[in-house]
């Protein structure tokens, strides 16, 4: 089993703590407004969302839940996120535990995947990392009993082959899935040795993530990873976000939530971006 390594530092390690700030995250100034409601209304099927501290980040995340929360339950989330420590990739079929008890990972699903070469079992990685781990109370909070595929993508992987592996696996397995990509777009300033932007930074920082968010809309996977790349961009996440959009169809996508964490602290010296992007179904 896999211990709630970032409880009680990115996230509340009590789970009536951890209640709370998940009602922050939905309730407070910047978040949706109101608490998620299984009430069938869209038909989400992925979304990009920030993994920051809660304190920063959970009030973005929490609109791209809210829309979740008003989609029909899938078989399985796929939680696919950066490596921050290393650049290999893999996956994990432990359970996993946090505050609110335990999430499965859905076994046959890894089982078959991790068949086809393109992405190996490593528990290891996993527990140094938490750009998964904070997205799992969310998913609990929907429902205790969701079962999920971590997927930790970085420079080693094949970003076709892996996304083709993972809807080879769907079909074969006969199961839908939402996915969920964990990440932070733009890090600015001395502390991520990142001074791209000098006058009127948050203006511009602004104006470069809505470059790449855009690209993002029109699900351009090629193009965003070119110009992450090219730009020499600070988002953690961009080869998940790529996998994300090498592996769905046609999607209507909208952008429910942006800021930087310059709004929550009062630094624009040093901020990070956060953005909500919902996928939903045609």
């Amino acid at each position: 089993m896999r211990e709630a390594a970032f409880a009680g530092y990115f996230y509340p390690a009590s789970e009536n703590g951890l209640r709370d700030a998940l009602k922050e995250a939905f309730t407070g100034e910047k978040g949706p407004g109101s608490m998620p409601v299984k009430k069938v209304s869209r038909n989400v099927v992925a979304a990009i969302v920030p993994h920051a501290g809660y304190a920063y980040s959970s009030q973005c995340a929490a609109w791209a839940y809210h829309a979740i929360a008003a989609s029909p339950k899938p078989d399985l989330f796929i939680i696919l996120g950066p490596n921050h420590n290393s650049v290999e990739s893999g996956t994990s079929s432990e359970t996993w535990k946090t505050p609110f008890g335990m999430i499965r990972a859905d076994q046959d699903f890894v089982r078959e995947l991790t068949k086809k070469g393109n992405i190996h079992l490593d528990d290891e990685i996993m527990t140094r990392e938490h750009a998964i781990e904070v997205q799992l109370p969310f998913l609990q909070l929907l429902d205790e009993k969701h079962k999920f595929v971590p997927i930790m993508v970085s420079q080693d992987a094949d970003l076709k082959a892996l996304a083709m592996d993972i809807k080879e696996t769907l079909v074969e397995t006969g199961k839908k899935a939402v996915f969920i990509v964990s990440s932070d777009f733009t890090h600015h300033g001395p502390d991520y040795k990142y001074l791209r932007f000098n006058e009127e930074p948050q203006k511009q920082i602004a104006a470069f993530d809505k470059q790449m968010i855009d690209m993002i809309k029109e699900q351009q996977g090629d193009e965003f990873l070119a110009f992450a790349e090219k730009e020499l961009a600070t988002v953690c996440g961009a080869r998940a976000i790529t996998l994300l959009l090498n592996i769905l169809k046609p999607c209507d996508v909208k952008l429910e939530q942006y800021y930087t964490s310059a709004e929550v602290t009062g630094d624009d010296k040093n901020s990070v971006s956060y953005a909500a992007i919902v996928f939903e179904e045609k």
